[in-house]
């Protein structure tokens, strides 16, 4: 059995945060591989105040795909409330980018896809043509559809392309447009993976192998890329966004089992992403966002 699951706004921080990326084995914890009633009804939260983040980023650039909601709009919020500008970003979800623009004290909204390399370059040039620079990029757009392990006639072809096109060449075409202008300010680049990277977990096979991919693209651009860019992931597990509400099972087993006894929010992560930005000597690393999960 297969299920879909791509939100409008291409969100990973809808999608990344189903039951199954948990990094649970999947055939011991079978009431992890179904996401039920999901609803989307979560309302967007006010500018978050940060501290510690000092006036190093106040005025920098930065573009967050996928950025209407979930991780995404938290971690565009968190980046908000330290100084900096921003470019958003969905596919589809217009009205959510045009809301979440107005909130925001200084932020452009730009629609594309992705797996578009056009709209990339389009989303690295409202960044230089309204502030001149671009100093961050946030991976955090992707897909992901819903199959059992087991079930490999199920992951075709077909959605493995589609996964791999959004979750990895997206990540390659929005870095691929954006260096050059990072290279210019010695920016920073964040990719949002998954613990389906890194454990035998996920929504589907495909998923996990295209955030493991992610993973190693990380390391090899951290190498490709210095000294002028870092390049971090950031891998949450198991995030209360509008895409888990239902999903009482996973809550209750990370609750009990993760070292901190509860799941994660959105705003846990975007927390990470801006102190991972600020690392001037950390890259080719995940950092992972799962409450000590992977401890277990």
């Amino acid at each position: 059995m297969r299920t879909s699951r791509r939100d409008s706004s291409v969100d990973f921080g809808r999608e990344r945060t189903d039951a199954a990326c948990l990094g649970l084995p999947l055939r011991s914890h079978p009431l992890l591989l179904l996401p039920a009633r999901l609803q989307p009804s979560h309302a967007a939260g006010p500018v978050i105040a940060v501290t510690g983040a000092g006036p190093a980023m106040a005025g920098k650039v930065v573009l967050i795909t996928g950025s209407t909601s979930g991780i995404g709009a938290a971690t565009a919020r968190i980046f908000a409330a330290a100084g900096c500008h921003l470019v958003l970003n969905s596919r589809t979800s217009v009205s959510a980018g045009g809301q979440l623009v107005t909130e925001l004290p200084a932020a452009r909204y730009v629609q594309g896809d992705v797996a578009d390399p056009e709209d990339c370059q389009r989303m690295a040039e409202a960044a230089l043509e309204t502030w001149g620079r671009l100093d961050v990029v946030v991976n955090n757009a992707a897909t992901t559809t819903f199959v059992a392990h087991d079930d490999l006639r199920a992951a075709t072809p077909e959605i493995w392309r589609r996964i791999f096109d959004v979750n990895v060449l997206g990540a390659w075409n929005v870095i691929s447009a954006s260096v050059e202008a990072l290279r210019r300010s010695e920016g920073a680049i964040i990719n949002i993976t998954s613990v389906a990277g890194s454990r035998p977990g996920g929504s589907s096979i495909p998923y996990a192998v295209s955030k493991a991919a992610l993973n190693h693209l990380t390391a090899l651009l951290a190498l490709t890329l210095g000294p002028e860019i870092t390049v971090n992931a950031v891998a949450p597990g198991l995030i209360d966004t509008p895409w888990t509400i239902g999903l009482d099972d996973s809550r209750e087993v990370v609750s009990q089992t993760a070292p901190l006894r509860r799941i994660g929010t959105a705003d846990d992560v975007a927390r990470v992403c801006l102190a991972v930005v600020q690392m001037r000597y950390t890259t080719g690393e995940v950092f992972l966002v799962d409450g000590g999960m992977h401890l277990r």
